[in-house]
């Protein structure tokens, strides 16, 4: 089976949007627990710092994340599909 790696690689992309958007209105709006769950991932004592929420900000981690993980997906799709041939 072939994986089309275009519409994987925009799926990807569009779904780590969506994530990054229910992260940031999380962040917003839940800081204190936000920051919590974070360092806990982490491993880290977060709860003396807060975050810094700025329009562009978001806009560019937006962008950033979804083109990497577009890219990422893309570049997946393609090996396996390579390596399955």
């Amino acid at each position: 089976m072939k994986l089309n790696a275009k519409a994987l690689g925009l799926a990807a992309a569009g779904t780590f949007a969506l994530v990054w958007v229910i992260c940031s209105l999380l962040a917003f709006s839940l800081p204190e627990m936000t920051m919590m769950a974070g360092g806990n991932m982490m491993h880290m004592d977060l709860q003396e710092r807060q975050w810094s929420m700025h329009p562009l900000g978001l806009l560019v981690g937006l962008v950033a994340w979804s083109v990497v993980a577009g890219l990422v997906a893309w570049l997946t799709a393609t090996l396996y599909n390579k390596l399955t041939e």
